[in-house]
């Protein structure tokens, strides 16, 4: 750890801050959907969600495991 240096860490610093903002946003939203929809619609829709993304991401990599 001798070589990283403050910038490094000032950088992981902020990192740290916006995932923490960015995580109480996506909860907040997530507690009023389950307030709105139930908590079953809830995790559905968070479901859905999760396999859009896992499928834009299984997309933009697929040139990658064809061959």
């Amino acid at each position: 750890m001798d070589g990283l240096g403050f910038k490094f860490w000032l950088k992981m610093a902020g990192l740290f801050v916006v995932g923490g903002i960015v995580l109480f946003i996506v909860l907040a939203l997530f507690v009023k959907a389950i307030y709105a929809w139930g908590f079953l619609a809830a995790f559905l829709v968070l479901a859905l969600l999760a396999c859009v993304a896992g499928w834009f991401a299984d997309r933009r990599n697929a040139g990658a495991r064809s061959s």
